[in-house]
């Protein structure tokens, strides 16, 4: 299914704009539509428009995401990455200093009401509840696949974290009242953490769906090949497999073949998403005397 959602459009910005240019649009458009600059009736609308902006951001600020979306981007079936949230809900991230599994974010949202207003809340009253924590946490590929529980230390103490199955980078898990606790008595803040992915395969993760270029010349797609992919395997313990796929004779550049139930496990265990394998025709820069006479008889007896 093809995404409608063009992430440049989103973020105002050309095609060939810079990383620079995506990086300050984003900034600017982040500041404008963040929840908590508008009035109560318009957040709804506010935070719809904001994990739009952070999604599009996510995708075309990373250059191999970007890549594949200008690749299979509105036209590309199974483009799952831009569709019913499954990149977001994404929010800014950053950690306090200390020893323990997350990284900061080289990014603090807080600068962008800093710069605009001179401070870095929104209000002078006292708070009614806790402060809300903000981590990162990295995890395995298998993590992922299968889900993981750890116990993590954070500014609000130890905390028994489970991350489910089918997270995927850039995915946000709330854990509600684990943040700070709240003055006077009042409720705790709630603990939001980042899942960022390592180590992932030869492949590129969108949303369900897990996308592979597979490269071949231009003999085997002439006259056929059977090629190796790899999938997402819940057999194996690292979460990864191969399966064959058969690319008939006659494939063209940019053809690509769909394998089902082998991308993604798809959240609270509703199945897997596909594998999309897009076939590149390598071309020969070079060719030797007999590899030229064959192609040439080729040609005139076409």
């Amino acid at each position: 299914m093809a995404t409608t959602k063009d992430y440049y459009e989103i973020l105002g910005v050309q095609r060939n704009a810079s990383s620079e240019d995506i990086k300050k649009a984003y900034r600017k458009l982040a500041r404008e539509h963040h929840p908590d600059m508008v009035k109560e009736s318009d957040k709804a609308a506010a935070e719809k428009r904001f994990k739009e902006i952070n999604e599009a951001y996510q995708v075309l600020s990373d250059p191999q995401k970007r890549k594949m979306y200008d690749q299979f981007g509105q036209t590309g079936e199974g483009f799952a990455g831009a569709q019913g949230g499954q990149w977001g809900p994404f929010t800014y991230t950053y950690s306090s200093s200390g020893d323990n599994p997350f990284s900061s974010s080289d990014f603090d949202p807080f600068d962008i009401f800093e710069d605009f207003f001179g401070f870095r809340g929104f209000s002078s009253r006292r708070p009614k509840r806790g402060k809300n924590l903000y981590y990162e946490m990295r995890i395995e590929f298998k993590d992922a696949v299968f889900g993981v529980e750890r116990d993590i230390n954070v500014e609000s103490g130890k905390v028994k974290v489970k991350i489910p199955a089918g997270m995927r980078d850039g995915m946000e898990v709330k854990f509600s009242g684990k943040g700070m606790p709240g003055p006077d008595g009042a409720p705790s803040g709630d603990l939001y953490i980042t899942v960022r992915l390592r180590d992932v395969p030869n492949f590129v993760i969108m949303g369900d769906d897990v996308l592979v270029s597979k490269e071949i010349d231009m003999v085997e797609a002439a006259l056929g090949i059977v090629v190796d992919v790899p999938v997402v395997d819940l057999s194996d313990k690292d979460g990864v497999g191969k399966t064959k796929l058969k690319i008939p004779g006659g494939t063209q550049y940019g053809s690509r073949f769909l394998i089902r139930n082998k991308g993604m496990p798809k959240l609270h265990g509703r199945g897997q998403g596909n594998v999309i394998v897009q076939v590149l025709v390598k071309i020969p820069q070079r060719l030797n005397r007999k590899q030229r006479d064959l192609l040439e008889k080729l040609l005139e007896e076409r």
